[in-house]
């Protein structure tokens, strides 16, 4: 099955998981996920993931975090949003990086210095293409 835009389809996945509180959800593995995973992680998003070699293709598996007790337990990630789409992307410079939620989300740039989140690349001095929103 080709897939015309696997960042969207990472994102619906951990969405769908989300909803149904799922403790983890796996992925087909490419290195653009992975950094994104990695930014989620950083960021306290999710609790861990791993690269799991599976036959005949990896898979990256993101274990999700929750707060509150059982019966009232939340998910950290309210939402998830594709912002550059493979039919309009969105690139911006280190002036134009959208803030999320008055900085209570991130979004997340791939940039010529990797995958990072809003605030690191402005940091830097740097731009790139908005991937997505988290809050």
């Amino acid at each position: 099955m080709s897939m015309s835009d696997p960042i969207a389809d990472m994102l619906t996945r951990i969405r769908n998981a989300l909803m149904r509180q799922h403790e983890a959800v796996s992925i087909p593995h490419s290195n653009m996920k992975e950094a994104v995973a990695r930014v989620l992680k950083e960021e306290g998003y999710i609790e861990d993931f791993e690269v799991l070699p599976e036959t005949p293709r990896p898979i990256l598996r993101l274990k999700l975090k929750y707060v509150g007790d059982r019966r009232h337990r939340r998910s950290v990630i309210t939402n998830l949003e594709r912002v550059s789409k493979p039919g309009r992307r969105l690139y911006v410079g280190k002036d134009d990086i959208p803030w999320v939620l008055n900085g209570m989300g991130i979004a997340v740039l791939t940039t010529p210095r990797g995958v990072m989140t809003g605030q690191t690349a402005r940091m830097k001095g740097i731009g790139g293409e908005v991937l997505c929103k988290v809050w």
